[in-house]
């Protein structure tokens, strides 16, 4: 099995909903996205993927969606405030936590037709989420 990782740095907003400690507070990170993808057989190249293809493919989708924006949860209450103050949100059908943004990175890298198995997400350079979909069971 052969692998590369990528890693996309960027700096987001959110607030968690129902949340029982400060995280229920507007605030941000700095994060990273480490994106791992895998394949059995190279390309012509000898490549799993040539760095610069994921790179511009992920860095540009993040810069245009997430990157200095808030991530709210659509039933956050703060949101159409935001909205009317012209602030730049992206609105998520789930809480905007680390596990459910690695996911979201992940399924736009797969709908890429990029080989992703596992995108991690640095939150902060201590605290690591990670989302891969579950191994198909063996009968």
């Amino acid at each position: 099995m052969y692998a590369v990782t990528k890693e996309i740095h960027f700096c987001y907003g959110h607030r968690l909903l129902n949340h029982q400690g400060k995280c229920r507070h507007l605030h941000g990170h700095n994060a990273t996205a480490v994106i791992r993808l895998e394949t059995e057989q190279l390309d012509p190249l000898g490549m799993v993927c040539d760095f610069s293809d994921i790179g511009d493919y992920v860095k540009r989708w993040i810069d245009e969606t997430l990157d200095h924006n808030m991530l709210l949860h659509s039933d956050d209450p703060v949101l159409p405030l935001l909205q009317q103050a012209g602030e730049s949100v992206y609105v998520m059908q789930s809480n905007p936590t680390a596990e459910n943004i690695a996911r979201l990175i992940f399924e736009y890298v797969e709908a890429g037709g990029f080989p992703v198995v596992e995108v991690s997400i640095f939150e902060t350079e201590s605290a690591l989420a990670s989302y891969r979909p579950s191994s198909p069971s063996t009968p």
